[in-house]
């Protein structure tokens, strides 16, 4: 394996779409997003994001095909869903960059890459001069049925990184989860981090 990590803005990131549409439907397939996934919704959720000023991919790629990617955009730029939260605690979202999904091909994993990716993002945030870190996770209750044997959620990896969850600063987002007919509202944790 030799994987090159690349930071892609603008029309950089056009060449990776594909890519990232089919990762973000595998990975998030597996608990606890359980994302059904739809191609043509991930056509207009990429396309919404790439508009953002500002945004940003951490690309990971071997050989030329992505195997893995982080996003991030400043949070003023950002759907409503997930600017909300902040804007009803009173907070400035214009010093935020939020951190949308981090997704990597399970063959790549414990190679030190998902550090990486928060380290291309955090320096992305910095140099657009923004003071704050943050992204949500999603909330499933311990006795989920879909919950695997022996699954561990990403929280040490996210504190050892200097990240903290913010009571109370959950959000809501909809999407189909596997074998459901239609989209559910799933609370979503944010976690923050001065930069």
């Amino acid at each position: 394996m030799c994987v090159e990590i690349t930071t892609l803005t603008g029309a950089g990131v056009a060449p990776i779409v594909d890519g990232l549409a089919r990762l973000r439907i595998s990975v998030f397939r597996d608990f606890p997003y359980l994302y059904a996934g739809d191609r043509a919704y991930e056509a207009r959720y990429i396309g919404d994001f790439v508009a953002i000023p500002g945004a940003a991919v951490v690309a990971a790629t071997d050989g030329g095909k992505l195997v893995g990617a982080a996003t991030c955009a400043p949070l003023a730029g950002e759907v409503a869903a997930f600017r909300k939260p902040f804007e009803d605690a009173g907070m400035d979202v214009s010093r935020f960059c939020y951190f949308g999904e981090s997704v990597l091909d399970p063959a790549y994993r414990g190679l030190g890459i998902g550090h990486r990716f928060f380290d291309g993002r955090e320096a992305h945030a910095r140099a657009l001069g923004l003071d704050y870190a943050t992204f949500c996770a999603v909330i499933r209750p311990e006795e989920h049925p879909m919950r695997p044997a022996g699954y561990s959620p990403l929280d040490a990896f996210w504190t050892k990184r200097g990240y903290g969850k913010v009571d109370g600063l959950v959000g809501r987002f909809s999407w189909t989860d596997i074998g459901a007919e239609a989209e559910t509202d799933k609370p979503m944790q944010f976690w923050t981090r001065a930069l």
